[in-house]
């Protein structure tokens, strides 16, 4: 255990999340790119793309193309960090197909209540995204 001075004298350690802007504007061009591929493997709809970024359909439709580099906000980078998990967490549960069209499935689970998983991200917002996230992580795990 580090005493108060020890720790004064220890180097400062990054903060988790996306706080701080230069993080966010080095990492948004590849956040961007990411999330455009999940939702073209998903299959998302705009209006599915944006309410899971937590944008507007015009603003998606903006930041859709490809050519479109934009900081993101702290939320959308959570929103696509979370997203990524999920997306990665899938394709090592799954071998097949069943990674993309799993995200689009009713499902029963507790998490879930009959509706797709995206559907239930949409309505819980960031903390369903990270608990879809630990979920699949434990199931991926063996927890």
């Amino acid at each position: 255990m580090l005493s108060s001075a020890e720790r004064s004298l220890a180097p400062a350690m990054p903060s988790p999340g996306f706080a701080d802007e230069t993080d966010r504007k080095r990492l948004s061009a590849t956040a961007l790119k990411a999330f455009r591929r999940i939702v073209a493997h998903w299959d998302l709809t705009s209006q599915q793309a944006a309410a899971l970024l937590g944008v507007s359909v015009s603003t998606w439709e903006r930041l859709k193309p490809e050519s479109v580099t934009k900081t993101l906000s702290q939320d959308q980078m959570t929103r696509i960090s979370a997203l990524t998990g999920i997306y990665k967490a899938l394709h090592l549960l799954f071998v097949d197909a069943m990674a993309d069209r799993w995200p689009m499935l009713e499902n029963t689970g507790p998490l879930f209540d009959r509706r797709t998983p995206v559907a239930a991200m949409i309505v819980g917002g960031i903390p369903h995204m990270l608990e879809v996230r630990r979920y699949l992580d434990a199931v991926r795990g063996g927890l």
